[in-house]
């Protein structure tokens, strides 16, 4: 899933791709680097300049009416928490709907019954859109994102969200420190192990930073390190910046698990 943000003040990427002729650019670049997914964004995820819903539409819903008109087979992930702006995209054939904010508006689970849409099921411990977590405590994190998501998950079925359709993320970093994402990590395999499938959105996040007091432009191999770790434990979807190295890491991964074959064995054969 390749990150494509029309934000002018994106955390990663500083608004590299707010430009329209930018921001398709970047998508057809992450196409062509192996992204299934596209993941379109209109607001900062971090605390900013307020993003109102109409100015949230004028940046991304016809932006996913000129994405699905010249990739008809992309998959097309909108990143809103906002009802209004998931009927847009959907009516513009938006395929998954990505709720970074759990729930904050419940009529978007509505909008993807409605419609038929796939639905990112996510965990923020409650935090308010577009807030920092502030002393975030878990008896145990894991357990509590287990039960939070997956009961979420089977609230969308029974709200009628194609089952299929849904992911669950632990949401690393939203509602949580850096010891709460390094143990999602640790322990990913438990969230797989729950029947559904989960994405693993890691990318340049602030725990590979503080783990490594790296800032946000040298975080690319951390990353990768933390993406590796979830890919062999099961991750469904791996959500990036970096689309082709992270491309050639699952490969990898795939691989060494036997779920793929090398591309060209002849060493010690001849």
């Amino acid at each position: 899933m390749a990150i494509v943000n029309r934000t002018p003040d994106s955390f990663y990427d500083r608004g590299a791709t707010f430009g329209w002729d930018r921001a398709v650019a970047a998508v057809e670049r992450a196409v062509a680097d192996g992204a299934d997914i596209v993941d379109i964004g209109g607001v900062k995820a971090g605390p900013g300049v307020l993003v109102d819903v109409p100015e949230e539409i004028r940046r991304v819903v016809p932006f996913v009416a000129e994405i699905r008109a010249r990739f008809p087979d992309l998959v097309i992930s909108v990143d809103t928490w906002r009802h209004e702006v998931g009927r847009l995209v959907c009516e513009e054939g938006a395929d998954l709907l990505n709720d970074t904010w759990a729930g904050a508006d419940p009529k978007l689970a509505e909008v993807a019954a409605e419609f038929g849409a796939g639905y990112v099921r996510t965990h923020t411990g409650g935090a308010t859109p577009r807030t920092r977590p502030h002393r975030a405590a878990f008896g145990d994190v894991v357990a509590e994102v287990i039960e939070e998501v997956t009961r979420g998950a089977e609230a969308l079925v029974r709200a009628g969200v194609p089952a299929e359709g849904i992911l669950i993320d632990p949401t690393h970093d939203f509602g949580k420190n850096t010891w709460h994402s390094l143990e999602l990590t640790r322990r990913f395999g438990e969230l797989t192990r729950t029947g559904w499938p989960v994405l693993a959105s890691l990318s340049n996040k602030d725990f590979v930073g503080e783990s490594l007091a790296a800032a946000v432009s040298d975080r690319v191999l951390g990353s990768l390190a933390v993406t590796a770790v979830c890919a062999w434990e099961g991750a469904a979807v791996v959500r990036a910046h970096n689309i082709a190295e992270t491309r050639e890491l699952l490969d990898m991964v795939a691989v060494v698990q036997g779920r793929k074959v090398p591309a060209g064995v002849v060493r010690g054969l001849a």
